[in-house]
C-alpha cells in the first residue's frame, strides 16, 4: 500500500487537463499498489478551492488547497517551495506532474529540493516490488527506455494524453494550507501571460491534432488545416519547426524535439515529411494519418494511415467527408 502525491495544474481558477491526468494516473498506481490514498495539491488565487470536489470525483481522498492573491500565476520558487514541504512531510512513495511547459519546470525543481531523482516525459509506470519502474521516450523519441526509480519519492512526470482522466470518485476531503515561502516577496515573478485567441484548445490537451508542415507552401494555406480542424470541432492546429521559423504559425504551435509534446488520440501531418525532430513530439500519438504527395517521406514509416496525394485536393476532400460524418453523428 502506497500513498501517491499529485500536483494540479491551474490556470487562474480553472483546473487544467493534465491536473486530472496526474491525479488519474496517481489514483491508479495507489489502487495497484494495494490501495494507498492520493493526496491532490492545488495552487492558485482566492476562490480555486471550488475545483476541490472536482478532484475528488477523480480519484483524490484529500485535496490540499493553497490559496493566495499572488499565485494567479504561475510562481515556480512558491511551487517548487510548497510542493517539496508537502511531498517530504507526507512521505508518498511517487509525486507525480505533468510534462507541461509548467511540469518541465517545476518536476526538477521539487525533485532537487528533495535530493531525488526526476524522470519527465513518461509514457507508463508501474511498481514491482518496491521499485518504481518507467517508460520514456530518448534519443530524439527513437527509444523507448526502462528506468528503475529506487528512491524514494520517485518524482515522475507524465506525457500529456498519454493517460485519459477517468472519474474514481472518492472522498476528496479539503486542508486548507498556507504557501511554504511568501509568493509576493519571491525573486522570480510572471509580469505577462500571453494567451491565445479564444476557445482555441491546447496542444497538448486537444484529442485531434491537425499539423501543417513546408508541404502547404504559404502561410495562407494553413486555412485548409484550419477549416479540417474546425470540421472535427475538438481539434488544435500544430505546425513543424521549419514553418514557425518562417513566420507562417507562431512558435507556440511548434511541435517537436524543440517544442510541444503531444499525444492525441488522432494526429493528422499535412505536408510533413516527417524530420527525427518533429517525430520526436507526435509518434505516440494513439493514430497518425499522413498526407504527403512523396510516396517515401519519412512520416509514413510512423503513420498508421497513409495517403499519397496533393494536401490541395485531399485535405478539402476529407474536410467535406468530415463534415458530412459530423452531421448524422
Amino acid at each position: 500500500m502506497a500513498n501517491m502525491f499529485a500536483f494540479v495544474e491551474s490556470r487562474g481558477t480553472e483546473v487544467r487537463k493534465v491536473g486530472l491526468e496526474a491525479v488519474t494516473a496517481a489514483r491508479a498506481f495507489a489502487d495497484k499498489s494495494g490501495g494507498g490514498e492520493v493526496h491532490a495539491l492545488l495552487v492558485g488565487p482566492p476562490g480555486i478551492v471550488a475545483k476541490a470536489s472536482q478532484l475528488g470525483q477523480y480519484g483524490a481522498d484529500v485535496v490540499i488547497v493553497v490559496e493566495h492573491a499572488a499565485l494567479t500565476n504561475y510562481n515556480p520558487e512558491a511551487a517548487t517551495a510548497t510542493a517539496a514541504a508537502r511531498i517530504k512531510a507526507g512521505s508518498y512513495r511517487a509525486a507525480i506532474f505533468s510534462t507541461s511547459a509548467q511540469g518541465r519546470d517545476l518536476a526538477p525543481r521539487v525533485a532537487a529540493r528533495l535530493g531525488v531523482s526526476a524522470v519527465t516525459d513518461v509514457l507508463s509506470f508501474e511498481l514491482e516490488g518496491n521499485t518504481v519502474v518507467v517508460r520514456h521516450s530518448i534519443n530524439i523519441g527513437k527509444v523507448i527506455a526502462t528506468l528503475a526509480m529506487s528512491g524514494s519519492p520517485a518524482v515522475i512526470a507524465m506525457r500529456p494524453n498519454v493517460i485519459s482522466p477517468a472519474q474514481n470518485a472518492k472522498a476528496g476531503r479539503v486542508e486548507n494550507a498556507q504557501p511554504a515561502v511568501d509568493p509576493g516577496s519571491t525573486r522570480v515573478k510572471v509580469v505577462e501571460t500571453r494567451k491565445g485567441g479564444t476557445g482555441k484548445l491546447d496542444l497538448a490537451e486537444a484529442p485531434v491534432v491537425i499539423a501543417g508542415g513546408r508541404g502547404l507552401k504559404a502561410a495562407e494555406n494553413f486555412k485548409l488545416v484550419e477549416d479540417l480542424a474546425s470540421a472535427f470541432g475538438n481539434a488544435a492546429v500544430g505546425a513543424t519547426r521549419a514553418v514557425t521559423d518562417d513566420g507562417w504559425r507562431p512558435h507556440s504551435d511548434q511541435i517537436g524535439q524543440t517544442g510541444r509534446l503531444v499525444s492525441p488520440e488522432l494526429y493528422i501531418a499535412v505536408g510533413i515529411s516527417g524530420a527525427v525532430q518533429h517525430l520526436a513530439g507526435m509518434r505516440t500519438s494513439k493514430t497518425i494519418v499522413a498526407v504527403n504527395k512523396d510516396k517515401d517521406a519519412p512520416i509514413f514509416k510512423v503513420a498508421d494511415y497513409g495517403i499519397v496525394g496533393d494536401v490541395f485536393e485531399v485535405i478539402p476532400a476529407l474536410t467535406e467527408a468530415v463534415r458530412e460524418a459530423k452531421k448524422h453523428h
